[in-house]
């Protein structure tokens, strides 16, 4: 038996409520629909992983979806950012990270989905994607736009895979070495989902 989890950015925030409320809302239709078997508002990164590592106690992790903030090459909860760094030996993620790992390994190709905006874009992005599909030993994806109710720049990478997107991709300041600012979605952008679509499709891993 595995579980299918949902993690979002629970903190409170000045001028973001709607925000807040659409990722809460949206989790409960996603339970309610059955998309999901769990979900979670996280104050940060470390309660995630906890909460990651110990619901559904010992049982196989097939996919994790985390909606919030991001940037090039990470992925926020109230500006603790879980980054190639976090993998690094000492840093206050990682032993959630192998907790996560040894429960995601246990499932058939299991999945970590980051609905957040720009998060595998630009070369930090690319980087951020191969190093997340290594150390999880798992499938992830990862948007190059900025995402709203449409989500655009969505790429799968398996571990030991290497992103075959442009690294510019979704930019419209700045190149894929020094981004500056990231497109909007819109539905005639490449690779472009709805927030109603729950799966990611096949086609669209490396």
């Amino acid at each position: 038996m595995s579980v299918r989890l949902l993690v979002f950015d629970g903190t409170p925030k000045a001028g973001e409520k709607a925000l807040r409320s659409a990722w809460s809302v949206g989790a409960k239709l996603y339970r309610s629909l059955g998309w999901v078997d769990e979900s979670f508002g996280a104050k940060s990164w470390t309660e995630a992983l906890a909460w990651l590592g110990s619901v559904g106690g010992d049982s196989a992790i097939s996919e994790v979806q985390f909606w919030g903030h991001g940037n090039w090459g990470s992925a926020s909860i109230a500006g603790d950012a879980l980054s190639e760094s976090s993998f690094s030996r000492g840093h206050a993620h990682r032993e959630g990270l192998t907790r996560l790992a040894q429960r995601m390994t246990k499932a058939t190709s299991p999945l970590l989905w980051f609905r957040t905006c720009e998060t595998f874009g630009a070369q930090r992005g690319q980087r951020f994607a191969e190093c997340c599909a290594s150390e999880l030993k798992a499938r992830v994806a990862g948007h190059t736009f900025i995402i709203g109710a449409w989500q655009s720049g969505l790429h799968g990478l398996a571990p030991g895979a290497k992103p075959s997107w442009s690294a510019s991709e979704g930019l419209v300041a700045g190149d894929a070495e020094r981004p500056v600012r990231a497109a909007w979605s819109s539905l005639n952008a490449p690779n472009t989902v709805h927030f109603m679509n729950h799966q990611v499709p096949e086609r669209w891993f490396e």
